[in-house]
């Protein structure tokens, strides 16, 4: 029988491991951004087409490379940052293992011009599927200047599985903001078709977070900063009102490498415990310096989940820290960025030296011992509340007991439609099998998911103009979301102007929506669509019924009247599919009345 085990052409064995390095076009943007980073680059361009289809370059001002090491550098497992596994545990650079350029020569093809700064000439490198075509002298400036053309046109399935433009634009946008925090005094610029995303100048951290999100999330910053023998904490956390139930502005950082951290989430989320709702996420932009030798990079092929020696030491050190600086953020007043450092005191005037004393009038003929405002006696005193009349109490009970129930089908209310709320929360009310409880939110959600469905498929906007056109910024993920919705958006009942790139005008939106700032319902529309993703069980218009839905159904917490609670019930019981909320959650418990009795004869 011959041997059947033989060794994978490099070609192939590239290909398998840039499946794993290589997922979709941001992972090129990522990994061609920290080889800039190592390279020591002071300004680095990033320039997509297609949302990274057709082509990614990424420019730099860093070393650049010698002949050689250009060509050496396309090598598997070629890195001149380890030597030996002792390394391994000493690493501050982004890149490490030299698998970045071999994966992406593998699944593309590859330009590279290069220079260091004492060499005349630069260097040319084209590759195309792992296999050199040229290498020859060049002009071309300082740095390093990598092309990467048709991602994937030789692994035809896994470009059929990319997925919408919009989407890839996306994922590039959040690994540009990844590198950019953690580098602020590198210059990052980003254009998408011709068209700039980003400019960002070198700047202190509290200026890249704003450079990156915008200025309104200047005054939801609070400064957090600890320093330890494990580990020293800087950044930022959110205010508590800026905390949204979508993920989106939670960052992590190592040594300036970015990470996912549950573990370390949860202890920021347990900072934040009795202060936001258990569906609100703060915002964070956490960065931490530990001695390498106490963290394992090497773990993931993207690197960015690592694991800490004392992971739980440093839980209770994070979360310490983000509970003191919420502490401080109640006594001390937030300074504006503008005027950062500078506090105005306000200067007396003339006019303001002999203030007017206030008027008081009064009634001295009045007598709080006479008269119907006497106490005690029959009626309070002024400014008392008045005594509940309890006389005919009898009556109550024995007209509850005339009272007939009307016959009703199983799970509908019984007679006299009576609603009661639980914690500004859940809707109670007696069914005939039992106690019906009903999530108010995502009640209103499967209301509103089903109008805005209807919507979406007539084509009939009901929409509530402005007084006053209002005016928003987005940052640039939330931009181009909005710019690719915007006819369906329209259909759903927005009117909106695109400015110059970022700013927003709105004139309408929906009616009847609960949001009272057309503003924050556009911001949380954007949450919720940049976090629900792309399902095949779903598709784009229903995606985004959903987000709109969630974005402005009744938020928890909020009081609701009697004929407010009918009118949900009834649009409630008026949907298609009333049990369940459009993410697949239960909208409806009923509690039976047997399990009511059990509960009683336990005791």
């Amino acid at each position: 029988m011959p041997d059947v085990i033989k060794l994978l052409p490099d070609s192939v064995a590239n290909q398998i491991a840039a499946g794993e390095v290589i997922q979709r076009p941001a992972s090129v943007v990522k990994e061609l951004m920290e080889n800039a980073v190592d390279a020591g680059a002071g300004s680095v361009t990033v320039i997509i087409r297609d949302s990274g289809r057709t082509l990614i370059q990424v420019n730099d001002d860093g070393s650049g490379m010698s002949e050689t090491d250009a060509r050496l550098s396309f090598e598997r497992h070629a890195t001149s940052k380890i030597s030996s596994a002792r390394d391994l545990f000493a690493i501050v650079t982004k890149g490490f293992r030299g698998e970045a350029l071999a994966s992406i020569a593998a699944v593309a093809m590859v330009e590279l011009r290069t220079r260091r700064e004492e060499d005349e000439t630069g260097t040319l490198v084209i590759i195309n599927g792992s296999r050199v075509e040229t290498q020859e002298p060049c002009s071309c400036p300082k740095g390093s200047a990598f092309s990467v053309k048709n991602l994937f046109y030789n692994v035809p399935a896994r470009r059929k599985f990319l997925k919408s433009d919009n989407t890839e634009q996306r994922h590039i946008i959040n690994e540009f903001q990844k590198v950019a925090l953690a580098h602020p005094s590198i210059r990052f610029c980003l254009y998408n078709n011709d068209s700039e995303v980003y400019n960002l100048m070198p700047s202190n951290l509290r200026q890249r977070v704003i450079g990156v999100f915008g200025k309104q999330i200047n005054q939801d910053l609070i400064n957090i900063e600890t320093g330890t023998s494990i580990v020293t904490i800087k950044g930022f956390v959110g205010k508590p009102e800026s905390a949204r139930r979508t993920y989106g502005e939670q960052f992590f950082f190592v040594n300036d490498r970015f990470m996912k951290h549950p573990y370390f989430h949860r202890a920021v989320a347990e900072a934040y415990q009795n202060i936001l709702p258990p569906d609100a996420i703060p915002t964070y932009f956490i960065f931490m310096e530990a001695d390498p030798s106490t963290i394992d990079i090497n773990i993931h092929p993207t690197k960015t989940e690592i694991k800490f020696e004392d992971e739980r030491a440093i839980w209770q050190i994070l979360m310490a820290s983000v509970r003191e600086a919420l502490g401080r953020f109640n006594i001390v007043p937030s300074i504006d960025f503008e005027n950062e450092g500078i506090i105005e005191i306000p200067v007396k005037s003339q006019a303001d030296a002999f203030p007017k004393q206030p008027d008081i009038q009064i009634n001295p003929n009045y007598n709080p011992f006479e008269g119907e405002g006497a106490y005690p006696g029959g009626r309070n005193t002024p400014g008392m509340p008045e005594r509940e009349n309890t006389t005919g109490w009898q009556r109550i009970f024995s007209s509850l007991e005339r009272e007939s129930p009307e016959q009703v089908p199983d799970g509908r209310p019984e007679t006299g439609r009576r609603f009661f709320q639980i914690r500004n929360k859940y809707i109670v009310c007696p069914v005939k099998s039992g106690l019906m409880l009903i999530d108010q939110r995502k009640a209103h959600e499967r209301i509103l998911f089903e109008k805005y469905s209807d919507s979406l498929s007539l084509g009939n906007p009901v929409s509530q103009t402005e007084l006053f056109e209002v005016s928003m910024n987005a940052e640039p993920a939330g931009w181009q979301v909005l710019r690719e919705l915007e006819d369906d958006l329209r259909v759903l009942g927005f009117s909106l102007e695109f400015r110059e790139p970022g700013t927003i005008i709105i004139r309408g939106r929906p009616s009847n929506v609960f949001a009272p700032d057309p503003a924050l319902l556009l911001e949380a529309f954007i949450g919720e669509f940049l976090s629900t993703g792309e399902s095949p069980l779903r598709g784009e218009k229903e995606r985004l019924a959903a987000a709109m839905a969630s974005a402005s159904a009744i938020p928890y917490g909020r009081s609701l009247s009697q004929p407010e609670m009918e009118d949900l019930f009834d649009s409630l019981f008026a949907c298609k599919a009333p049990n369940y909320s459009p993410g697949g959650k239960p909208v409806i418990v009923i509690i039976p009345i047997e399990d009511l009795d059990r509960r009683f004869r336990q005791g």
